[in-house]
């Protein structure tokens, strides 16, 4: 038997300037293909790994034809998107058993609106009755493609996402059972007019902890194989953004309707708990300066959700960096800034020179009214780095993350890690590869929103989420959506819903 597995994930943010080029794949030279796919990707956490030992230890033979992920951006350039489905359609021309795909599930390209849907329906087209399974994130966008051109589908259950690496595993060894016949997988699937805010979506807090509680212990069921509730990315301006429920039953749909109704009408019962409502930027850095005098050790967290790479920032928004100084915080410790010409600049007087320079705002961004400004600072270049790390905390373990030429930049009580490629703050090294101790720090200041929560929770006295610019917002009002089905809560008023069934 040989089995095709394969990576393809991209978050995409409709209203995002920055490019999804294809050499913006992997660590800065584009996706990996063929051998090079299976060895960046077999020690990872992430689903593609969990597929390849599953398969070997089923006997498979594992053809590995790609591995692409991008950090969430603009809608993929078309070229690139054509480039990665190709390689996957290459290796399923040449001959398969079936296909294992490691994908994203919000994924927008120049071409098609519902990136995973058009690829498996590229590749049902080509096989038709090729069994496929699909694992697929928390943040997913699903739609009818999805689940019709797929044989199984399983998503993440956590956010931040700590089961990536288990969501492969669950969804493998459903797929593998289904391949031997011992179950014969059905899915059933609906979603609500409703936009749950990313900042209400993490799984430790309710509501969303309260619903996926109940979609696991659905699986418990008689009949029931799969429950994922997928949260979804509400910045992909697309028809099927929001959230959705889908599920696997053993042959019985109607069982798998009945658990899809009865989960969704449960989300739409707690609808008011995922908004989230914020509140002025000032405000927010003024409560930080008082935890920072409070009890507790460790720094204080600003959160600067709204220039987050993972949904899609352009992180050189430097509006909290601006609030934080004018209100005379010290010690703080900044990451990252993504600001390319910075860094030359910066590497070009070296280190230990001091300098007067425009950081950040340099990106512009078209689909925003308040363009994101440049801070001009005088301070000294105190070290520089290539940027590159191995991820060692609990969110994309193993992963090797590329933040380009970077630079520690000490301008009086702030020290900025200044980068020229956009990365979320995952791990500590963000910080330590240029000698910045974080958990030593008064003030942290992280362009993240969710994700960083299990790495710098643990060092923190407090956190405070600060609404500054940018295309990450969790604004709905800012952006202008030309998709997205309506009406939908909260954008819409007087919003109606009853499950499918």
């Amino acid at each position: 038997m040989k089995i095709v597995v394969a990576a393809f994930s991209h978050e995409t943010n409709s209203f995002s300037p920055v490019p999804t080029t294809l050499d913006r794949f992997g660590v800065g030279s584009g996706p990996y293909f063929g051998p090079a796919a299976r060895a960046a990707s077999e020690k990872i956490g992430m689903p593609i790994a969990a597929f390849i030992r599953l398969a070997e230890a089923a006997g498979a033979t594992v053809v590995t034809p790609v591995a692409a992920r991008c950090s969430p951006s603009a809608p993929v350039d078309a070229a690139a998107y054509e480039t990665i489905c190709g390689a996957i359609l290459d290796a399923v021309r040449e001959g398969c058993d079936a296909v294992l795909l490691d994908l994203h599930g919000a994924m927008i390209a120049e071409q098609a609106d519902d990136g995973e849907g058009e690829l498996l329906g590229r590749i049902r087209a080509l096989r038709p009755g090729l069994p496929i399974g699909v694992a697929l994130d928390f943040h997913t966008n699903l739609t009818a493609a999805m689940v019709d051109n797929a044989t199984v589908a399983v998503g993440y259950r956590t956010y931040p996402h700590l089961d990536m690496y288990e969501t492969g595993e669950r969804a493998g060894r459903l797929f593998l059972d289904a391949l031997a016949g011992r179950v014969r997988p059905v899915m059933a699937w609906g979603n609500a007019p409703m936009l749950p805010h990313t900042l209400k979506q993490d799984t430790n807090d309710e509501p969303m902890r309260g619903l996926m509680v109940l979609a696991a212990a659905a699986e418990n069921e008689p009949g029931i194989l799969a429950v994922t509730m997928f949260a979804g990315f509400p910045l992909a301006d697309t028809a099927g953004a929001g959230l959705s429920v889908l599920v696997v039953a053993d042959g019985d749909r109607a069982r798998a309707e009945a658990v899809r109704d009865r989960l969704l009408a449960a989300a739409w019962a707690v609808r008011e708990g995922l908004v989230y409502r914020g509140r002025p930027l000032a405000d927010s850095v003024a409560e930080a300066a008082r935890l920072a005098d409070g009890p507790g050790r460790g720094p204080v967290l600003l959160i600067d959700h709204a220039d987050n790479c993972n949904s899609g920032g352009t992180l050189d928004s430097m509006s909290v960096v601006a609030e934080a100084i004018r209100q005379g915080l010290d010690d703080v410790a900044v990451a990252p800034v993504c600001d390319p010409d910075a860094v030359a600049a910066l590497l070009a007087a070296g280190v230990g020179a001091t300098v007067t320079i425009d950081i950040g705002g340099k990106m512009a961004c078209p689909t925003l009214a308040e363009q994101p400004a440049p801070l001009r600072l005088t301070g000294t270049v105190g070290a520089v780095s290539d940027g590159l790390l191995t991820v060692t905390g609990p969110v994309f373990t193993g992963t090797l993350v590329n933040m380009g030429p970077s630079v520690r930049f000490d301008a009086g009580g702030v020290s900025l890690v200044v980068t020229s490629r956009r990365i979320e703050p995952y791990d500590l090294g963000v910080f330590q590869s240029l000698g910045i101790e974080p958990a030593e720090r008064r003030f942290l200041i992280l362009k993240s929103r969710i994700q960083y929560k299990p790495t710098f929770v643990p060092i923190a006295r407090g956190v405070v989420e600060c609404d500054g610019v940018g295309v990450a917002s969790s604004d709905y009002s800012l952006f202008r959506f030309q998709r997205l089905r309506r009406p939908i809560y909260p954008i819409d008023d007087g919003v109606e819903f009853s499950p499918p069934g």
